[in-house]
């Protein structure tokens, strides 16, 4: 069986995006490492689950990754997507903790979703299915 092990989301600042995805959006520290020249590789995950997934915070300047970026911004598309138990309880705590979002919950589909700014150069979408 082939899983998930890690994905990356490029960033503009990996100690901004590391702060931000763990103060603020509730992430754990899975690996922070100091590789000199100050670069950092930093992983985070969710909070006591899925202890094999890693969300890998990549520096997100140079030829591949500025365009790629700013394309989806541009267009409006998160670059990933997240889900949550009670989407509205979320947007309320994200937003009393002055989370811009660009698109407040709405039923899409089999689910209900909204589109956060994660101040580090992308759009996250949050989503809760249909109970």
């Amino acid at each position: 069986m082939i899983k998930v092990a890690m994905t990356g989301v490029y960033v503009d600042d990996v100690a901004q995006a590391h702060a931000f995805y763990t103060d603020v959006l509730g992430f754990e520290t899975r690996t922070r490492l100091d590789l000199g020249d100050g670069r950092l590789f930093v992983t985070v995950g969710a909070h006591g689950a899925q202890p094999d997934v890693q969300l890998l915070l990549e520096p997100g300047q140079g030829p591949i990754a500025e365009p790629y970026r700013g394309a989806l911004y541009r267009a409006g598309i998160p670059c990933i997507v997240f889900s949550v138990d009670d989407l509205r309880a979320e947007y309320a705590r994200l937003s009393g903790l002055g989370v811009r979002f660009t698109h407040r919950p709405r039923q899409r589909g089999p689910v209900l979703a909204a589109v956060f700014d994660d101040t580090v150069g992308n759009l996250v979408q949050l989503v809760q299915p249909k109970q």
